[in-house]
């Protein structure tokens, strides 16, 4: 059976998920859809398929079977769920809506629909964390003490200008953009904690009430901490996730191109003391997460295969996202809210 398959947004993010749409061997990208005449042309005549302006008439379409969803924020959950109530399987960029709130719709629309919503966390098919996170399966670092977690970029003059700037469409500022991310590597790899504590700020950009930098602390009830720290003032490009155990440690540092290269280091502890066993795996080569992540959203729809970046998944995402903002609101440790749908 080949998916046809309707792109919502033809930003960055939408050309690449439309690239790996035209390319898979079990989908077809049958339209694209902007308000952005320029912007859709050029990528239905890159990829020779139909070209519409409103989101509408891409779900409305009876040819298509799945739809991506690569808008601002302020728009994906209200795609995303008039096209799950149409029938259509679903792959929305993260993150899943703008807060909890919508997150929980998504995963409820999608529940009703019977049909796959699968959140964009691509960042877990890049080689060296999902190589980091079966190691971590298979107890080879021991029991989880502690994650630490920084990611960000320097931003571009005029950010206040863009939809991320703009409280409405974004939903909120770094914490939400790359800090969910972060926030669901901590979920996969730790399960979710009980509590949360952070501190926001807006240093650099003139975005207020958004923020430029969060600082986060996670405890969990076994006394795990994970800790994060997420900035649009990174002014050269860095990912780094660590996660140390009680036998050893896992450090994923860069994800390819303007962030380094992709390392794993894995460090086995000498229960003598002294310097632990070592082993550091570079993976170069191209980004393949998008064209990994593509594959699994289209096997979970093909034949329900199990995948990543499901809608509680998404749910648990945001619901961290969301004790780190009331945390910071109220100068206060809180508890995570419930994380169902």
């Amino acid at each position: 059976m080949t998916l046809r398959v309707a792109v919502v947004g033809c930003g960055m993010i939408g050309s690449r998920r439309a690239a790996e749409a035209s390319q898979h061997a079990s989908t077809n990208l049958t339209v694209v859809a902007d308000v952005d005449e320029a912007r859709r042309t050029k990528l239905a005549a890159r990829f020779e398929c139909q070209s519409v302006e409103h989101w509408k008439k891409a779900i409305e379409n009876t040819s298509v079977d799945a739809v991506v969803v690569s808008t601002p924020n302020g728009y994906t959950a209200e795609i995303a769920i008039a096209a799950l109530v149409a029938g259509k399987h679903v792959l929305i960029e993260k993150p899943p809506g703008r807060n909890l709130t919508e997150a929980r719709l998504l995963a409820e629309a999608a529940r009703k629909a019977g049909r796959v919503l699968k959140i964009g966390f691509n960042h877990r098919y890049h080689p060296a964390i999902d190589r980091a996170h079966r190691l971590f399966a298979d107890g080879v670092v021991g029991g989880m003490i502690n994650i630490r977690a920084r990611y960000g970029h320097g931003g571009r003059p005029g950010y206040e200008k863009e939809w991320r700037g703009d409280p409405t469409l974004a939903g909120g500022g770094e914490l939400t953009d790359q800090g969910v991310h972060i926030v669901d590597l901590i979920r996969w790899f730790g399960g979710m904690p009980s509590d949360a504590f952070a501190f926001l700020q807006t240093a650099v950009w003139p975005i207020r009430p958004l923020e430029d930098n969060a600082f986060g602390l996670f405890r969990y009830q076994n006394g795990a901490i994970a800790s994060l720290h997420t900035s649009w003032t990174q002014w050269k490009n860095l990912f780094s996730f660590e996660v140390h155990g009680q036998s050893g440690s896992l450090c994923i540092e860069g994800l390819g191109g303007s962030y380094g290269p992709e390392r794993l280091i894995t460090a086995v502890r000498n229960p003598a003391g002294g310097v632990p066993a070592m082993k550091e795996d570079i993976f170069e080569g191209p980004d393949l997460s998008w064209r990994l992540e593509w594959d699994d959203f289209v096997r979970a729809v093909s034949n329900g295969a199990t995948y990543r970046g499901t809608p509680e998944e998404g749910i648990e995402a945001m619901a961290m996202i969301d004790a780190l903002y009331r945390s910071a609101q109220a100068r206060a440790s809180v508890r995570l809210s419930g994380a169902t749908v």
